[in-house]
């Protein structure tokens, strides 16, 4: 299953609107024969990826897959059906399929004499590369991960408004790294006239990777001419998350990483929009200048917006904290 979750991971980003999902076939002998990954939207799933590799090898085997196997017709055949047509005796699964259209698939593959099995790794595939695209499935909204970087006590900016750099290099690299695997990054439009971000996602030498998200700009007033977002970015003219969110979910928009300055976090946290707090903390005091987000709608200590911490872990000198409104 780690293999297949490597695979899956191995996508992300360029199969929005369907999940990426990884599959790997084992022979009757367990020994690994053929890997496989969702391909972009109207292309081959994983099983059938991982099967046509695997060829002749993967009769009476094994299909270790991130998500349960498709049982249904879209834009391509069931993944139950070549499953079967390849002779595979045993499937694994770590998530099941939350969609009600697609889901299912265990119970054909039952049906048919296949063991089944399911929930293995299934908090590590529903944390990693499914995170996104399990939210979207439940809930019809790309999933929302706030990303910022901040000093010891909580600045994102000098009390003069420089910013660059507050991160470390490596905490730089890492977020163009994930830049590259998101559908879309957003901005609000006053960070545009302050920064003149390009939002792209480029590698240590500066050079644009070969997948880019879209860049996304909220708020009412014009671009400023000239700038790097002009005519690449979705300018959406309006100050609520819902209606940024609905507007991107018409694109096929899965996964999307919040940017913006304190006053966008704020209204996404406010309307409960924030599915995921990505926080890359400096070893530096600022003492002034701007904090991490205002107006978030916390007016008393009963009012704040409580996380669960999922992972903490060291970023060059940064500490990376990734953590998740409670339920």
């Amino acid at each position: 299953m780690a293999l297949a979750i490597a695979e899956s991971e191995r996508v992300r980003g360029a199969t929005s609107p369907n999940p990426p999902v990884g599959c790997v076939i084992l022979d009757e002998g367990g020994k690994a024969v053929g890997f496989g990954a969702t391909r972009p939207i109207g292309g081959a799933h994983a099983e059938v990826m991982a099967l046509h590799e695997a060829g002749t090898k993967a009769r009476g085997g094994t299909a270790v897959v991130t998500l349960e196997p498709c049982a249904h017709y879209g834009r391509t055949p069931p993944c139950t059906e070549a499953l079967k047509e390849a002779g595979i005796k045993h499937v694994v699964h770590a998530v099941s399929d939350p969609n009600p259209r697609a889901a299912g698939g265990a119970k054909v593959l039952t049906d048919a004499g296949i063991t089944v099995e399911s929930g293995v790794l299934e908090q590590e595939v529903s944390r990693g590369p499914l995170r996104a695209w399990l939210h979207y499935a439940r809930t019809g909204r790309p999933h929302v991960t706030w990303k910022y970087a901040a000093s010891l006590d909580g600045r994102v900016a000098a009390s003069d408004g420089t910013s660059q750099w507050i991160s470390s290099e490596t905490s730089r690299r890492e977020v163009h790294e994930l830049r590259a695997k998101l559908d879309a990054i957003i901005v609000g439009s006053g960070t545009v006239k302050a920064d003149d971000p390009a939002l792209t996602a480029r590698d240590a030498g500066g050079m644009p990777l070969a997948r880019q998200p879209l860049p996304v700009v909220v708020g009412m007033s014009d671009l400023p001419r000239g700038a790097k977002l002009e005519h690449t970015a979705l300018h959406l003219r309006t100050h609520d998350p819902d209606e940024v969110l609905a507007a991107l979910a018409e694109r096929g928009v899965v996964e999307v990483l919040l940017e913006g300055g304190p006053t966008l976090a704020g209204a996404f946290l406010r309307a409960g929009r924030v599915d995921r707090v990505l926080a890359y903390i400096a070893p530096a005091l600022l003492g002034d200048g701007p904090a991490a987000v205002l107006g978030a709608g916390v007016s008393t200590i009963t009012d704040a917006v409580r996380l669960t911490v999922e992972d903490v872990t060291m970023s060059g000198p940064d500490l990376r904290v990734s953590a998740v409104p409670r339920t």
